[in-house]
């Protein structure tokens, strides 16, 4: 580990000395990227020569341990006993920090909610989480585009589909996907019976122009007129439309735009997102081709987290983290969870690279 971060602290070094040389600050895209890189490694290396003073001083009260002096030899085994533990955090956040970062992190999110077992009341909570998303994403400066949403009959959303853009926005809300499991009593529930509803939550990575190219000739467009509850027309024109990825056989439709251009547009980003992702699901062949696998069928059972109204509890089954603070959470403070979901999960990538 020591050996690759030495070459990483050269590294560094390196960068400083170019990004003040007039020749690069004239190239702006040669000098932005090296910005970039400047910022990715500025942590790694100030953790790493903050674990080498660390050592340092370890090392001089190691010295200072086998003096003569009774009084000294007390004084280094306690600075011994408070720079160890001190040392041995920083190894730690080290091997963090040098986990391969996921390229896709840095790019924007569609996330995808569709109401599924529990009917009216699955899909007043697929609204509920669609607004849960929207807070936190204004709360942390991200920007959102309701891409498409078909609303049920009480209120409640059968789908809706959000893009999320902002830095690290797709690394920030990639956890999300699953079935979430709502536990409480519906407003129309006479007897205040609990009832168990799911909602399926699926992220994507935007997909960039070069990440996807759909032939004409695979894809065909359907356009029509656009509908709400119950069927009724709502639009007096054909601007709805339907794209359909013939050898996948994705569907997307959008219909919230009244310009026929505006939701073709729409449409193919999202098409474009999930073939990406259905592409990288086989190349990492951590699960299967087919992207139903990330959100399962709806089913009850199927969940990564319930939120439980009647207790005012959450709970994160993935990392066996619950919190009774049900009403922040629903509200956009949902960094406790996601900040334990990303350490969850660099935890599990660090026990998967292999020994160096």
């Amino acid at each position: 580990m020591f050996e690759k971060l030495d070459k990483v602290e050269e590294r560094f070094a390196q960068i400083e000395s170019e990004i003040v040389d007039p020749a690069v600050v004239s190239d702006r895209e040669r000098y932005a990227d090296l910005m970039r890189e400047h910022a990715e490694l500025q942590p790694v290396v100030a953790t790493y020569r903050e674990r080498k003073t660390v050592s340092e001083q370890i090392a001089e009260a190691e010295l200072l341990h086998e003096d003569d002096d009774r009084e000294m030899r007390e004084m280094a085994a306690t600075e011994l006993r408070a720079l160890e533990p001190e040392r041995d955090r920083l190894d730690a956040e080290l091997k963090r920090l040098l986990i391969p970062k996921d390229p896709l992190d840095k790019r924007n999110a569609i996330v995808e909610i569709r109401a599924g077992t529990g009917g009216e009341e699955a899909a007043l909570f697929a609204g509920d989480l669609l607004r849960m998303y929207l807070r936190y994403a204004e709360q942390n400066r991200y920007k959102t585009e309701l891409l498409n949403q078909n609303v049920a009959a009480m209120g409640g959303l059968k789908e809706a589909i959000v893009m999320i853009s902002g830095a690290d926005a797709y690394g920030r809300f990639k956890h999300e996907g699953g079935v979430h499991r709502v536990q409480r009593v519906p407003e129309t529930e006479a007897q205040g019976r609990v009832h168990t509803s799911a909602v399926t939550v699926a992220v994507l990575p935007e997909a960039e122009s070069l990440d996807v190219k759909i032939e004409d000739k695979d894809m065909r467009v359907d356009v029509y007129r656009s509908s709400g509850p119950g069927g009724q027309s709502v639009n007096t024109t054909d601007s709805a439309v339907r794209l359909t990825h013939i050898p996948s056989g994705l569907v997307v439709t959008c219909q919230d735009e009244k310009s026929q251009h505006k939701n073709k547009a729409r449409a193919l980003k999202i098409l474009m997102s999930r073939l990406f992702e259905l592409e990288q699901q086989k190349r990492r062949a951590e699960v299967d081709a087919d992207r139903r696998s990330m959100v399962g069928s709806g089913d009850r059972s199927e969940r990564i987290r319930t939120y439980n109204f009647p207790q005012g509890r959450i709970s994160d089954h993935r990392i066996g983290l619950t919190l009774y603070s049900l009403e922040g959470f629903m509200a956009g403070d949902m960094d406790e969870v996601l900040d334990g979901l990303r350490a969850h999960f660099q935890a599990e990538a660090l026990k998967a690279e292999p020994a160096r």
